[in-house]
C-alpha cells in the first residue's frame, strides 16, 4: 500500500470522526431548553398572508378582518447556528390566556400564539410570560422603514430592497442579519436575527436562504390607515 493512500486514508478517517463528533456534540444539546445560539425574529407581511390563505380557502383569522395590520409577528425562534430546536418540554407549560390576550397587538392570531409556544418558545428556556415579554422588546428595537408603513396600493419591490431598507432603518443591523422570504410571487416575511440580550448579529447561513426572485409583490393594507397595531 503506498505512502500517499496511508495519508489519504487517514485524513478520510479523521474528517469522520469530526463530523461525528461535530453532529454528537450537536446531538447532546437537541431540544434542550434554553441551550440555543441565537433568536430568529420573523415579521410576516399580513396582506400577504391574508391573500394567500384566501385564495386557498382556509380560514383566515383576526389579522384579516377590517384592521390595517402591516407587519406582525410571526415568530421569535431559538436557533442553533446550524439547525433549530422545537418542542422542547412536551407537553407544554400551560399558557395563560391573559398572556394570549396581550399579544394580540403583535401576533394577531391566538392560535399562532398557542402554536409558536408550544414549538418554539419552550425552547427558549424562558416561562410563558418572560418569553412573550421578550417578543415585545424585540419587536419594539426593530423599526419598520418608512415605506413599508402605510401601504394602500400594491407595491412591486425587490426582496434585497426591502432587506437593504431595514438595514437603512436600523443602523446598527448587519445586513448578513436580513433575510426575506417569499410565498409564490408575494413577499411574505423579513426575518431578522438577533442575540440572547436582543442585539443584532450576522446570520449568513439564513441571510443566504433568502427569497431569489428578481421582484415580488406586496399586497396593500386592509382597512383605513390610521394608528396601527402590529407597526
Amino acid at each position: 500500500m503506498s505512502q500517499g493512500f496511508c495519508r489519504t486514508a487517514v485524513a478520510a478517517l479523521v474528517s469522520v470522526a469530526v463530523a461525528v463528533a461535530g453532529a454528537a456534540a450537536q446531538d447532546r444539546r437537541q431540544n434542550q431548553p434554553g441551550k440555543f445560539d441565537y433568536y430568529l425574529l420573523s415579521l410576516s407581511w399580513s396582506p400577504s398572508f391574508c391573500e394567500g390563505s384566501g385564495e386557498r380557502g382556509q380560514d383566515q383569522n383576526l389579522q384579516c378582518g377590517g384592521r390595517p395590520f402591516g407587519f406582525v409577528v410571526h415568530g421569535f425562534w431559538p436557533e442553533y447556528e446550524a439547525g433549530f430546536p422545537e418542542f422542547c418540554q412536551v407537553p407544554a407549560p400551560r399558557l395563560d390566556r391573559a398572556v394570549v390576550s396581550s399579544m394580540l397587538d403583535l401576533m394577531p392570531a391566538p392560535r399562532l400564539i398557542f402554536r409558536e409556544w408550544d414549538r418554539h418558545g419552550t425552547c427558549s428556556g424562558l416561562t410563558p410570560h418572560a418569553y412573550f415579554d421578550t417578543i415585545r422588546k424585540a419587536r419594539a428595537i426593530v423599526k419598520i422603514p418608512q415605506p413599508y408603513m402605510e401601504v394602500n396600493r400594491r407595491l412591486t419591490v425587490r426582496p434585497n430592497e426591502v432587506a437593504e431598507a431595514f438595514v437603512k432603518a436600523n443602523p446598527e443591523l448587519p445586513r448578513d442579519a436580513v433575510s426575506v422570504a417569499c410565498d409564490g410571487n408575494r413577499l411574505s416575511e423579513v426575518r431578522i436575527c438577533m442575540s440572547k440580550e436582543l442585539g443584532f448579529r450576522d446570520c449568513p447561513d439564513t441571510a443566504r436562504r433568502s427569497c431569489r426572485r428578481e421582484q415580488a409583490v406586496m399586497p396593500p393594507m386592509r382597512g383605513h390607515l390610521g394608528p396601527r397595531a402590529g407597526l
